[in-house]
């Protein structure tokens, strides 16, 4: 029998439709009935990637006497967190505060005001493994909810509280050492071996190494050295995918050999920038080779409208992982002579295989051993590897695909748009950057609705929710298309968007709230970055181009966080960007035409934004000779100069010799 979550546009919460459990959609309708009817709300929130969701899916919320429990004593309520990243945030905040950890699924209980009071991650259903049984914990919290309920709700109205003063701070000044202690503590967790950051599971934090690369590319040493040993150990391993690229979720070990098996779309457009970015850093073959595949994945997951889709489930054949894992006999059939150095390639030997749900071992393919094979083949190993790999790639599109979630979320689509228009611009791919203008038309003419990026849509439906992230991500994604084109409709949408989102989210909060008792600020962006430090940054950038106060807007931003960049800036890698953009970012005028613009186009310039246009269309390019490059910061500029290799100099002369 369908419950309320039938007319749904998400598909994680399709995937609960026909569940015994009484379903409610978070909102008005469900806090309504909590009060009337005096009971707690237990709130659920998931993805549909996500493998521990679907366990508890089939062990507990299809099992009809779990559903007995919730129903009588509850008020259940699923959530999409990707639909819904404020109630999802503001939630696992209050989770990390009660337990002292988080994750998904997130299984929290709530007054019928909101105000969490116990929760948890995933429960089995019985007891197992040290964990209480599910069917357990609801008994004692309905029990204690009838037997305690004032001081049930004392202690969740204290929590409340202590969120609402930790996560208000006055705004101040930025600490000078806060980039110095966020470097130090990154360096005491970093992995020296395999790279990442301890302790495992390891995640690949494309936030957090977008702001160390252009550290690295400055040539701080600290900084390359740990975005080298993190994106090879990454490249290598088995969270990268080998035969069809793209990343997994995370690794559940230090070698990043045994992912989670989910793809999702944010993780890879992050990742795609890295590499990119990296390969010019270093001039690394590898860092070129994943950044190619892996744009080339998200060019796989765009829908015909343009947007893209959210993620790939870890799942298929009911069995985590399936789709991309190997038995020893499958890899010999399929590659036949060259089994004996597929297995040197594989590094199979030193490999630990994983379990599979008939009991069969199965292996996690990595690159480990492609020094060896390279050393053995010399000039033929790209051709040797291309051939290994399309033949396990058509055996493997053989078997039945993992999931797709295939609504689009605006912020998510904006980082899809921003990476292919990056690698088109630097890498000189048309196919990139063509994506890119589909993604950007579709964004601004398929989710814009009065003024505003709507969060999500799918299969045609324009979901009501806009989000800080939506506006300030799909600027940066604009103002890179503007980057890689000089065509002026993308700048002007980008300071349109930029404007939008100053305007509705400037208490840095999320739109859609009035539901939410605790507060909705995000103060870790280590894996995704905050929608504020993403609009600050896009206002630093428009400065470069229209001059006003935007630069000011960008240091309000900043210096609203002041309190946590002291506290733990290492968790604010977006905001430490944005930080050393301020201090040190410079603006590259560039007056059309000009014999210049087609190779600074392709120059990778983490710390610069590039203007060009007719002298007389911006403020930054007035009074500029054609033909001619002006570097400059807060408006002091360096003598123009009219080669590339004199403008190297000039950019070595500001950024300490790179």
């Amino acid at each position: 029998m369908a419950n309320r979550l039938l007319g749904s546009q998400s598909p994680y919460l399709l995937q609960h439709a026909e569940d015994p459990v009484d379903w409610y959609p978070f909102g008005e309708e469900a806090f309504a009935v909590a009060r009337r009817e005096g009971k707690p709300l237990f709130l659920s929130v998931g993805y549909s990637a996500c493998h521990w969701c679907h366990v508890m899916h089939r062990e507990s919320f299809q099992d009809p006497q779990v559903a007995e429990i919730l129903n009588r004593h509850f008020v259940p309520v699923k959530v999409d967190r990707e639909e819904r990243p404020d109630v999802d945030t503001t939630y696992m905040r209050a989770l990390v505060s009660l337990t002292g950890q988080g994750g998904w699924p997130m299984s929290l209980f709530l007054t019928p005001e909101g105000k969490p009071f116990f929760g948890g991650t995933y429960f089995p259903k019985e007891d197992r493994g040290g964990l209480p049984g599910f069917k357990r914990v609801l008994l004692a919290v309905a029990e204690a909810w009838r037997a305690r309920r004032v001081e049930v709700e004392g202690e969740a109205e204290r929590l409340a509280q202590a969120l609402w003063r930790s996560l208000n701070p006055p705004p101040g000044p930025v600490p000078k050492e806060a980039e110095a202690k966020a470097l130090q503590a990154l360096g005491s967790s970093f992995d020296p071996e395999w790279g990442g950051f301890l302790p495992a599971p390891k995640f690949p934090q494309g936030a957090l190494l977008l702001y160390l690369l252009p550290l690295a590319w400055r040539g701080e040493e600290g900084a390359r050295r740990m975005v080298r040993k993190t994106l090879e150990g990454m490249a290598l391993g088995g969270v990268y995918d080998q035969v069809g690229g793209g990343f997994h979720r995370y690794a559940v070990d230090r070698r990043w050999h045994l992912p989670h098996f989910e793809k999702m779309l944010y993780d890879n457009a992050l990742l795609a920038r890295v590499y990119l970015g990296a390969y010019r850093v270093f001039d690394e073959p590898l860092f070129l080779r994943v950044a190619r595949e892996t744009l080339d994945w998200i060019l796989s997951m765009q829908d015909r409208a343009g947007g893209f889709y959210t993620a790939l489930d870890a799942e298929s054949e009911g069995e985590e992982g399936r789709y991309y894992t190997w038995s020893l006999e499958e890899l010999e059939g399929a590659l036949g002579e060259d089994y004996p150095l597929a297995q040197r390639y594989f590094a199979l030997e030193s490999a630990f295989p994983i379990t599979g749900k008939d009991g069969s071992p199965r292996y996690v393919l990595t690159a480990w051993g492609e020094e060896e094979v390279k050393g053995l083949l010399g000039e033929g190993f790209a051709a040797w590897r291309e051939g290994v790999l399309a033949r396990l790639l058509a055996l493997r599109r053989r078997r039945m695909p993992p999931g797709l979630d295939d609504k689009v979320l605006a912020d998510w689509s904006s980082l899809a748009v921003r990476a292919l228009a990056e690698g088109g611009r630097l890498l000189g791919d048309d196919r990139y950057l063509m994506a890119a203008r589909r993604g950007a038309h579709f964004l601004l003419t398929g989710m814009h609705r009065e003024g505003l990026l709507r969060h999500v849509w799918r299969a045609g439906s324009l979901g009501e929710e806009a989000f800080l992230q939506d506006q300030s991500f799909a600027a940066l994604a604009l103002l890179e298309i503007y980057t890689a084109t000089g065509e002026w409709p993308y700048l002007e949408r980008a300071r349109y968007l930029a404007e939008a989102a100053w305007t509705h989210f400037r208490e840095g909060g999320l739109k859609a709230q009035t539901l939410l008792p605790l507060p909705t600020r995000d103060v870790e962006e280590t894996t995704l970055p905050s929608g504020a430090s993403a609009l600050a940054e896009a206002l630093w950038r428009l400065h470069a181009a229209f001059g006003g106060d935007y630069r000011e807007r960008a240091q309000a931003l900043l210096e609203e966080v002041a309190l946590w960049l002291e506290r733990y800036p290492q968790a604010l890698p977006g905001f430490l960007l944005v930080h050393r953009l301020l201090l040190e970012g410079t603006e590259l005028a560039l007056p059309i035409p000009s014999p210049l613009l087609g190779v600074v186009r392709g120059l990778y310039l983490p710390l610069t934004q590039l203007v060009s246009g007719p002298p007389e269309a911006l403020p930054s390019l007035m009074g500029r000779e054609p033909g001619r490059a002006y570097l400059c910061r807060e408006g002091s500029c360096r003598l123009p100069v009219e080669g590339v290799e004199d403008l190297w100099e000039e950019l070595g002369a500001v950024y300490g010799g790179k």
